[in-house]
């Protein structure tokens, strides 16, 4: 029998950590103005870190007394404390380390060749923090592939084939690297028509490659071999015998140089004689199905990098506090139309059935509020009267743990602002790149435990209508 007492020598490790004794490296961490520096041992590091321990010895920087130096300037002090706490005592505390900080330790930890915590990291952030993930999907979906983190990898596979517009419509669809596209493109649950993934890898090709002209119809021969080229792991996978007729001559004919000489003439075939035989394979139709929200009774979609469907419909059951069907039409993106105010009266002024939605930034806060009658750019400095508005907060992105605050003072509901949008004047307002809550005033409650302004990472208006 062993007896073993592994908690006491993880104590010992990192009490030697603290203590620095006997040290023969440093490691500075963080750029020159907030530079933190930790003594460590290369002892330890040849047996738990090889990646630092290989530093180490190709360092040639040495103090006064003689002691290597390792610099790494790009890794926060916060993540590093909690990286070589792991390589001297096998412990990771992560309470209360905000989400942000347990993926930058992800991708540190995978720099650092910490396959074991690599993984545990990975299924960690799964497990418990499902919401930011989605919330940050585009930025976490790009990096799996750039790192290789192959469970986040299959976790977002599995989201996008059932939520494909959180990818397919994110301002970042452009730099998606193609083994990821290819992974999405090859499943048979990718829930999108066909014409419409074909639509979306145009899209992809076309922003590989600059020089290519904006109008198809300045294009030559070179132009669509370069497409072609750029497309040459995307283009089997496309299910060309599922297109209609309609769909064959206006999606696939105008890019019909990308194809080779026999699929297109099979494609022509089929749909003209689809009883003869064709060379080319034809690959199972996707398993589309219409997926129908609880209690809603209707397919539900939308089109935001913010919010998902889910989020939509509870928002929708607030607006009329029973069971009515909405459309919400993106009609404003901070991000794709710019955070201005002249863009907000520009594309929102008079404009009727808002509704907001913020992302915080940094954080896990969705914030949001409707607005029934609209802001009015000739009422500017003056208050306009519902009964109807709301504003309300999205608590770690999740349905569960909403704050929805109803107007209270419905003379006072809305706030014509030049500014910008704003409930309430205090309650809930912008102003430029900024939004604000300073206290609660016309509203039932408080949205947000900190008040004052903070920042954002994008913001979207939606106007809703019946269905």
């Amino acid at each position: 029998m062993t007896l073993n007492f592994y908690e006491n020598l993880s104590n010992d490790y990192v009490k030697l950590l603290e203590n620095g004794n006997e040290h023969n490296i440093i490691i500075e961490v963080g750029e020159p103005s907030v530079m933190q520096t930790f003594k460590v041992h290369s002892t330890v590091l040849c047996y738990r870190c090889p990646y630092l321990y290989d530093e180490f010895k190709k360092s040639t920087i040495n103090n006064d007394d003689n002691i290597k130096i390792i610099q790494q300037p790009q890794i926060s002090a916060k993540v590093f404390n909690i990286i070589i706490k792991y390589i001297y005592g096998a412990t990771v505390n992560l309470e209360k380390v905000e989400t942000s900080i347990i993926f930058d330790l992800l991708v540190t930890a995978n720099q650092f060749q910490l396959e074991e915590l690599v993984a545990r990291l990975q299924t960690f952030l799964i497990e418990n923090h499902p919401s930011w993930l989605k919330l940050n999907f585009s930025k976490i979906y790009n990096s799996s592939f750039q790192t290789h983190f192959e469970t986040l990898q299959n976790y977002c596979n599995d989201i996008i084939a059932k939520h494909p517009n959180l990818i397919f419509e994110s301002n970042d669809f452009s730099t998606l690297p193609e083994a990821a596209l290819v992974s999405i493109i090859q499943r048979e649950d990718l829930q999108l028509e066909e014409s419409k993934i074909w639509d979306y890898i145009i899209q992809w090709g076309i922003a590989q490659n600059k020089t290519l002209p904006s109008n198809l119809n300045d294009w030559i021969d070179r132009d669509f071999q370069i497409l072609k080229n750029s497309l040459q792991q995307c283009l089997p996978h496309i299910r060309y015998f599922q297109f209609s007729n309609d769909n064959i001559m206006e999606k696939l004919f105008p890019f019909q140089r990308i194809l080779d000489n026999t699929l297109w003439a099979d494609i022509l075939k089929y749909f003209i004689t689809p009883d003869k035989p064709i060379n080319s394979t034809i690959l199972t139709p996707r398993k589309l199905v219409t997926t129908q929200l609880p209690n809603r009774g209707y397919t539900f979609q939308i089109t935001s990098s913010i919010i998902a469907n889910e989020h939509a419909a509870e928002i929708a059951s607030w607006i009329d506090k029973k069971e009515v069907t909405y459309e919400f039409n993106l009609i404003l993106r901070g991000s794709r139309d710019g955070f201005g105010r002249d863009v907000f009266w520009n594309l929102c002024d008079q404009k009727t059935n808002l509704v907001v939605v913020v992302k915080v930034k940094d954080t896990d806060e969705i914030l949001g509020g409707y607005n029934p009658i609209g802001w009015n750019s000739n009422l500017h400095g003056q208050y306009s009267t519902t009964n109807d508005s709301f504003i309300f907060s999205l608590k770690n992105g999740n349905i569960e743990n909403h704050i929805l605050s109803r107007v209270e003072n419905a003379i006072n509901a809305i706030y014509n602002d030049s500014n910008g949008l704003n409930f309430g004047c205090c309650d809930f307002y912008m102003y430029g790149n900024l939004f604000y809550i300073d206290q609660i005033t016309f509203y039932e409650k408080l949205i947000r435990k900190n008040g004052g302004q903070f920042s954002i990472d994008d913001y979207e208006i939606f106007q809703i209508k019946k269905r």
